[in-house]
């Protein structure tokens, strides 16, 4: 935070725009440049994704997609980031790099599903720590090596949680790369309201290249972004939140609410999945099948497009209560906090009823 400050010390908000500009234009072009090179790199190589049982294609599905979106990111962010804060943005790729591998590898069927869960998406949490990136969110309360363990934990849980939910996310065409950019608009907006150059800077790169992708992705798509996409972004997503400070309008404690709603619509199908595999005697994160919040949407609207849109939508809603809840005095905040996970549980309840293909033992 330190060098961020540094760096952002010298900006004013006309830089910090035209930087955030910068970096979603060349994250948005060189994605959709590279998408085309990576995807015939995926057919040449033998990475497609067969239709199976548990697939909503029909058709061997080039994989590699991921790669475009990490390039995209990179090079946007090489191109617009220089000094304290690109150093910082070197030890954030580092984690970003090994959950991407990871990701290719088991998109490659060399390694056990698991190692990615319980190896490399610690492993990386680890990299952000070690890089001075963690959650502050019990430090401030608990003064002291109490308070400091208990966000390494948060930390550890949060990057984890978020980087399995876009892994799992990634089963419909568009959507974990468009659900993706939804969230990063909002990121980089709070970014801009803070000051928080290396944040915002960041999170247009990601919304360029996301956004990028999904001209290739969106159904009927053309290539898929494979694990290692869906890793890479959730990762990055992790990352942006827990570098975020958001600036509450009555200056109350509740900002950590801020990045939980704007990725609220990963973690809603992350809830509903979990409450309804646990429900069923399946283990969520590790067993695939087709109920999941967009074939359940799907089912219910005869629109895989549709039910991809809606999502979207979804994620613009949170991203406005992320909005209206920074603007808020502590008892309204909380309380919009309350009733929003209410309605969340509500929503799990009704899509428990809806139509989709159940798992076999």
């Amino acid at each position: 935070n330190d060098n961020q400050r540094a760096f952002s010390a010298n900006c004013g908000t006309g830089v910090f725009m035209n930087t955030s500009l910068l970096a979603f234009a060349v994250g948005l072009i060189a994605s959709l440049g590279l998408t085309v090179p990576v995807r015939q790199l995926a057919l040449r190589t033998g990475m497609v994704d067969l239709p199976g049982p548990r697939k909503v294609h029909v058709q061997p599905m080039p994989l590699l997609g991921g790669l475009a979106i990490y390039f995209g990111v990179l090079i946007a962010l090489l191109v617009s980031m220089y000094g304290p804060a690109l150093t910082q943005v070197i030890g954030i790729y580092l984690g970003a790099t090994l959950v991407a591998v990871v990701g290719i590898l088991d998109d490659r069927g060399l390694l056990h599903h698991q190692i990615k869960l319980f190896g490399a998406m610690p492993a990386a949490a680890i990299i952000l720590l070690v890089s001075g990136i963690r959650a502050q969110v019990f430090s401030p309360i608990w003064p002291g090596i109490a308070g400091i363990w208990a966000d390494i934990a948060l930390t550890l849980v949060w990057v984890v949680g978020i980087t399995a939910s876009f892994s799992i996310l990634d089963h419909m065409d568009g959507l974990c790369a468009g659900v993706a950019a939804v969230a990063s608009l909002f990121f980089a907006i709070f970014a801009l309201e803070s000051g928080q150059l290396l944040v915002s800077t960041m999170a247009a790169a990601v919304l360029g290249a996301a956004a990028g992708f999904v001209r290739w992705n969106f159904k009927p798509a053309k290539i898929f972004m494979g694990d290692g996409g869906a890793m890479f972004l959730g990762f990055l997503m992790a990352t942006l939140a827990l570098k975020l400070r958001p600036v509450m309008a009555a200056g109350h404690n509740a900002a950590w609410l801020i990045p939980i709603f704007i990725l609220g619509a990963t973690i809603f199908d992350t809830t509903l999945i979990s409450i309804s595999r646990s429900r069923r005697g399946f283990i969520p994160f590790t067993t695939p099948g087709k109920d999941h919040t967009a074939h359940r949407l799907s089912n219910l609207l005869g629109s895989q497009r549709s039910a991809v849109l809606l999502l979207y939508a979804l994620g613009g809603i949170f991203g406005l209560l992320a909005l209206a809840i920074s603007h808020l005095s502590a008892r309204p905040a909380y309380t919009v906090a309350v009733l929003t996970a209410v309605a969340v549980l509500g929503a799990v309840a009704l899509l428990e009823r809806a139509p989709y293909e159940r798992q076999t033992p």
